[in-house]
C-alpha cells in the first residue's frame, strides 16, 4: 500500500517546491527582461555550469547517499553515532569544497574555453569574469545539499524545500537591484548570495533535529567510509549527467547567438512539472524506500514503486502534451518583454517542442535511479546512464545539423527515452512483477485522457486565439489560462470517467491534507 504518510509529504514538499519553482520561473522571467537570449546570457550559463557541474559531481550525490546511511544506523538506535559520523562528512566536505573552489578561481579562463571554445573571444573573457564571482556557489550549494540530505533523513522536509525559494528570492532581488548598476555581474553577484542565503536558513532546522558540530576528522569511522564508498560511483553517475550538459554548452556555443539561453529558458519550463511533483514524489518516498529495502520488505518496496511510477506518468504525460501545443503562447507570456525578442520566442519554443517529448522519461528516471540508491546499488545507473551519454552525443552531432539547437533538445529526449527503458529492464530483477499486465491498461487510459485533453486545449486555442490576440497582453494571459484550465478539466474528467485508480489516490491525498490544514487552522482560531 502506497503510504498515506508518504503522499502527504509528498503534498508538503509538493507545496514548496510550487513557491520555489514559481519564484524560479519569475527569476528567469526576470533574467529575460534584463538580458535576453544574448551575448551576455550565454556567457553567465557558461560562467555558472562550472561551478553547478561541479557541485553536483561532488555533493549532488552526497544528499542521495546520506538517507540511506543515516537510516541504517537510525535502525539500530544509533542516532546520536549517526550525527557524530556526520560531523566529520561535513567538515571533509567543505575542506575539498573550499579547495576546489580556490583552483577553480584560478583557473576560470581555462576552464570557460575548454568548455565553450568557440564563443566569441569577448563573451569568453566575459564568462570567465563571471566564473570567478560564482565559484563560491560550490561551498554553499554543497552545504546546503547535505542539509537538506540530512533534514530529509529525519523526515524533515519543508524547511529544504524552501530553501530553494530564498535562493530565488535573493537572485530575483539582486538581477532587479544590480542587474542595471552593474549589468549581468549584478546577476552573477545575486547568484553566489541566494546559495549561501539558502545555506543559512536551514541552520535553525538542523540543530532542531540534533545535529551538533565537532571538529573532527575521523576518516576512519565504518559510517564515513561507507559514506564515501557509496559516494564514488554516486558520484560517476551524477558526473555522467553532466555530460548532458557539457555537450550541449560544447555544441551549442557553435551555434547562431543565443542558442545557449533558448536551451536553458525552454529547459527551465520542461523541467517545472518534474521539479514540482516528481521530485517531491521522489524525496518523500525516499526514506521509505530505504528502511524497507533494509528490513528486507519486498511487497512494500515493489508496491511503492509502482504506484510512485504510476503518479508520475499520470503527471508528466498530460504536461508534455499541454507544452507542445502551447509552447508559443506560453513563452510568450512568460519571457517576451525587454530585451526578449520574438526570435528569442521562436528559439525557446522550438526546443519546447522537443524537450517535451522526452518530459515523461526525464520524470520516470527520477523514481527508476531512487529505487536503485535505495538497494544501495549505485552502479548499474552509472552504467546504464554511460551508454545514453553515449548516445546523446551521438544523436546530438547528427540532429544539430538540420535542427540547429533543436536537435540538441531532441537528442536529450530520445537518449532520456532510452535511458528510462534499461533502467526499467535492470531494475525488474530486484523487484520481479514491478511491469505487470495492469500496466497495459493504465498506459491506454492515460494515453486516451491525454488526447481529449489536446483535443480540448487546442480547440480552445483556436477559438479564442484570433480574438484575444487582438486585445494585447491582457488577451495572452486570459487565452494561456483558459486553454490550460480546459485541458485540465477535460483531463480530470476523462480520467474519472476511465476510472483511473491513481486519480482517486491524488484526490483523496489532497482532500486528507487539505482536511489538516482546516483543522489546523480552526484550532488556532480556537
Amino acid at each position: 500500500m502506497f503510504g498515506r504518510t508518504i503522499f502527504e509529504a509528498a503534498l508538503l514538499i509538493l507545496f514548496f517546491n510550487l513557491l520555489s519553482r514559481l519564484l524560479g520561473l519569475v527569476r528567469e522571467m526576470v533574467i529575460a527582461h534584463q538580458f535576453g537570449v544574448s551575448a551576455a546570457t550565454d556567457a553567465y550559463l557558461v560562467a555558472f555550469t562550472l561551478p553547478n557541474v561541479l557541485f553536483t559531481i561532488l555533493t549532488g550525490a552526497l544528499a542521495t547517499v546520506v538517507v540511506p546511511v543515516f537510516n541504517e544506523y537510525a535502525a539500530k538506535g544509533q542516532r546520536d553515532e549517526a550525527w557524530r559520523l556526520f560531523s566529520s562528512v561535513f567538515n571533509l566536505v567543505l575542506v575539498t569544497l573550499l579547495g576546489v573552489t580556490v583552483i577553480g578561481i584560478g583557473l576560470a579562463p581555462l576552464l570557460v574555453k575548454l568548455l565553450a571554445p568557440r564563443l566569441a573571444p569577448d563573451v569568453l573573457a566575459l564568462a570567465a569574469e563571471l566564473a570567478r564571482i560564482m565559484f563560491p556557489v560550490l561551498v554553499f550549494s554543497g552545504l546546503a545539499t547535505l542539509f537538506m540530505g540530512l533534514l530529509n533523513a529525519n523526515n524533515i522536509f519543508g524547511i529544504a524545500a524552501f530553501s530553494g525559494s530564498v535562493n530565488n528570492l535573493v537572485i530575483i532581488g539582486a538581477t532587479i537591484a544590480l542587474g542595471g548598476l552593474l549589468g549581468i555581474h549584478g546577476l552573477a553577484w545575486g547568484t553566489t548570495a541566494g546559495m549561501a542565503a539558502a545555506v543559512l536558513v536551514q541552520l535553525p532546522a538542523l540543530r532542531w533535529a540534533g545535529f551538533r558540530y565537532r571538529p573532527a576528522f575521523d576518516w576512519r569511522h565504518p559510517g564515513v567510509r561507507k559514506v564515501f564508498y557509496l559516494l564514488l560511483p554516486v558520484a560517476v553517475a551524477v558526473s555522467i549527467n553532466q555530460i548532458y550538459i557539457i555537450i550541449d554548452r560544447f555544441l551549442a556555443s557553435g551555434l547562431p547567438e543565443g542558442s545557449i539561453a533558448a536551451l536553458n529558458f525552454s529547459n527551465k519550463l520542461i523541467q517545472l512539472p518534474v521539479n514540482l511533483f516528481v521530485l517531491a514524489l521522489g524525496t518523500a518516498v525516499f526514506p521509505s524506500l530505504t528502511r524497507w529495502v533494509a528490513e528486507g520488505k519486498q511487497r512494500e518496496t515493489l508496491n511503492t514503486v509502482r504506484r510512485a511510477l504510476r503518479l508520475v506518468f499520470l503527471i508528466a504525460v498530460p504536461s508534455a502534451v499541454g507544452l507542445i501545443i502551447l509552447r508559443y503562447p506560453i513563452v510568450r507570456l512568460l519571457f517576451e518583454r525587454g530585451a526578449f525578442d520574438e526570435r528569442a520566442t521562436g528559439m525557446t519554443a522550438t526546443a519546447v517542442l522537443f524537450y517535451s517529448v522526452g518530459l515523461a522519461a526525464f520524470a520516470a528516471n527520477v523514481i527508476l535511479t531512487r529505487s536503485f540508491y535505495a538497494f544501495q546499488d549505485m552502479r548499474t545507473p552509472v552504467r546504464l546512464t554511460l551508454v545514453t551519454v553515449l548516445l546523446n552525443l551521438i544523436l546530438s552531432l547528427i540532429l544539430m545539423r538540420p535542427l540547429l539547437h533543436g536537435g540538441l533538445a531532441l537528442a536529450n529526449a530520445l537518449a532520456g527515452i532510452v535511458n528510462m527503458f534499461l533502467l526499467s529492464c535492470y531494475l525488474t530483477r530486484k523487484l520481479p512483477g514491478l511491469w505487470d499486465a495492469s500496466w497495459f491498461r493504465f498506459a491506454l487510459e492515460v494515453a486516451a485522457a491525454s488526447a481529449v485533453m489536446a483535443v480540448a486545449t487546442e480547440a480552445v486555442s483556436k477559438v479564442l486565439g484570433p480574438s484575444l490576440a487582438a486585445v494585447g497582453g491582457g488577451g495572452l494571459v486570459l487565452l494561456v489560462v483558459c486553454a490550460i484550465l480546459a485541458g485540465v478539466a477535460a483531463y480530470l474528467a476523462a480520467c474519472f470517467v476511465l476510472r483511473v485508480e491513481e486519480m482517486g489516490l491524488v484526490t483523496r491525498g489532497v482532500a486528507r491534507v487539505l482536511v489538516g490544514i482546516r483543522g489546523a487552522l480552526a484550532g488556532r482560531g480556537r
